[in-house]
């Protein structure tokens, strides 16, 4: 049976046809569609711009680009990194999509949600990512399976190494040399320089941590006396100029410059206290400086008006819709659509849509219905576990005076607009998908560590359980690592496991009731790769693993889970950092 995605994808490239008619609709002078650049960075504030105000960065391409596009000053994403991407994708708040933070799995989007890629795919469109995915490892939901044909980069949260890495090509691991921006730019260029139209995703991994950044720009932002931290940032940042300036070098060069719409963002606020523009908050909060970020966007042969800066708030659900309108793409209302187009906001129509509320939430590890926060045009309500807050934005844009006391109708109709949203948006649930088998065309299935539920001692040896954790405090049978996943169709399966070990031990793998047992004859060591961190590391180190065979299983369809513990006492220590699953 066909799926309901399928269905819909097939329907969006029917009407494709309809529309587009015959080849004669090219004869008879049909515009050319728009190419559409999406430039996304990790982890950079609304003032880390030196046309932000910010007097030590200097980011000579973008304040330039700004200077070239329409700007949203009020522009709002998610507190973290995979919601707001969750919601860039599809239009949809990442409630919706099953994304609700960025571990654990609680970052993977429903494999059913449809995404600009697919959206644009479905009209003929090249669709290219780059960089930093950070919505699900596994097909269907990672790039490919979400409509790219092209990836580069890394589906993880982060990257624990930027220089000399190992990074993905399609499904494929792949050995890089040199920086991991400079690289995802050369890909990025490489693709758009081809034939249009295309859907280009360049999505940077800095200034997100680890910090680590060439010499020549950390060295020039430590004479400006800034820490070792700030100094790494900035430099980081600085390196997002340059690479966006060859990008824009390389839209003109190719004559695609006229026809592409190009936005650039951010997808949370700064990742530490530093300037930004008096905003109050940081990554991870729901006040204005952990969501309001840059965004520009530029399309001259679609009349968006150059130097244009508008105090209108618009948000990442609204990406999807705009770019559907300035393409002449029809958006299906199965979709569901959260967003709306801006171009009413880039045209400067007046208040675009009087009365929009733009609803935020954020998960502090444990999730709840709080912390969260409404926004109007002028107000915004935050709701915290021990405070509310109501604040006058277009009077008090730094959160300086809360008005709570003074009308507490409006923070009671703006708490009911909250809690209604939240029912709505969380009415499918926000359980994670399982990890899916029997579908991809990837031969090898990745289980790693943070996707696991762990029983008895076992703990996460960074203790948060972040992207590239690895599992510690393995004491005996007691201690264990499950992970569940969903077969679509039977197959056969070879099970690996990559682990550290001191001494030599017996593992045991249990699947449906059975369990298979290997010895393991002697010690395994993880070797650690060198680092060229600028300040001590919150992430776990970049480990080089061994792996070892467990055993060949065959997997009915149906919901399953495969257990591993040590079949004995442990002598030593013992980390586990994945299970591998590859096709037979």
């Amino acid at each position: 049976m066909i799926d309901l995605k399928r269905a819909l994808l097939l329907l969006l490239h029917a009407s494709m046809l309809v529309l587009s008619g015959s080849s004669q609709g090219v004869a008879q002078g049909k515009e050319p569609k728009p190419n559409v650049l999406i430039i996304l960075t990790d982890d950079q504030g609304w003032g880390d711009l030196g046309s932000h105000g910010n007097k030590l960065l200097e980011t000579p391409h973008l304040d330039g680009l700004a200077k070239i596009s329409t700007e949203l000053e009020r522009f709002y994403v998610s507190p973290v990194c995979a919601p707001s991407r969750a919601s860039l994708l599809t239009g949809r708040y990442n409630l919706r999509t099953g994304t609700s933070w960025v571990t654990h799995r609680k970052e993977v989007m429903r494999s059913r949600e449809v995404t600009i890629a697919e959206l644009l795919g479905s009209h003929n469109y090249r669709t290219g990512y780059y960089g930093k995915w950070h919505n699900g490892q596994q097909y269907p939901t990672d790039p490919i399976g979400q409509g790219f044909e092209r990836f580069f980069g890394f589906k993880e949260g982060h990257l624990n190494n930027y220089f000399n890495t190992s990074l993905t090509s399609g499904f494929q691991e792949v050995e890089t040399s040199g920086y991991v921006p400079d690289l995802l730019a050369d890909s990025a260029i490489s693709f758009i320089r081809k034939e249009a139209p295309f859907f280009c995703y360049l999505a940077f991994n800095t200034p997100h941590s680890p910090f680590q950044v060439p010499e020549a720009y950390f060295r020039k932002y430590k004479a400006k006396g800034l820490d070792d931290r700030n100094a790494a940032v900035y430099a980081m940042v600085e390196n997002i100029d340059m690479n966006v300036g060859r990008v824009l070098r390389a839209l003109r060069e190719s004559g695609k410059e006229e026809e592409t719409i190009l936005i650039f963002l951010s997808d949370n606020g700064p990742n530490g206290r530093r300037y930004n523009g008096g905003l109050k908050g940081i990554k991870g909060y729901v006040d204005e400086g952990g969501v309001r970020v840059p965004f520009f966007i530029r399309y001259p042969a679609g009349g968006i008006e150059s130097g244009r800066v508008s105090r209108q708030f618009g948000a990442h659900i609204d990406i999807l819709p705009t770019i559907a309108e300035l393409t002449g793409i029809k958006v299906p209302d199965s979709l569901q659509i959260d967003g709306r187009s801006l171009l009413p906001i880039i045209k400067g129509k007046g208040v675009a849509y009087p009365g929009r509320a733009f609803y935020t939430h954020h998960v502090d590890r444990e999730f709840d219905a709080i912390p969260g926060a409404v926004r109007t045009h002028q107000y915004l309500l935050t709701l915290m576990p021990e405070d509310t807050s109501f604040y006058d934005l277009l009077k008090d844009p730094s959160q300086e005076h809360d008005l709570a006391d003074r009308h507490p109708e409006l923070v009671r109709e703006y708490i009911r607009k909250y809690r209604a949203w939240f029912g709505e948006v969380t009415g499918m649930g926000v359980e994670p998908p399982l990890v899916q088998l029997g579908d991809s065309p990837a031969p090898l299935t990745w289980l790693p560590a943070p996707e696991a539920s762990i029983y008895g001692r076992v703990d996460f040896k960074g203790g948060e359980g972040w992207a590239n954790d690895w599992l510690v405090n393995w004491i005996g049978p007691a201690d264990s690592a499950v992970w569940e996943v969903v077969a679509k169709r039977p197959g056969q399966y070879r099970v690996s496991v990559q682990l550290s070990s001191e001494k030599p031990l017996v593992i045991a793998l249990e699947l449906d009731g059975k369990t298979h047992y290997t010895k393991i004859e002697s010690p395994q060591q993880a070797v650690q790769v060198p680092n060229r961190d600028r300040v001590p590391r919150g992430e776990v180190e970049e480990m080089r693993w061994p792996e070892v065979t467990l055993a060949t299983v065959q997997i009915p369809a149906g919901v399953h889970r495969l257990k591993i513990s040590p079949a004995g006492e442990v002598e030593g220590e013992l980390a586990i950092k994945a299970l591998k699953l590859t096709t037979l």
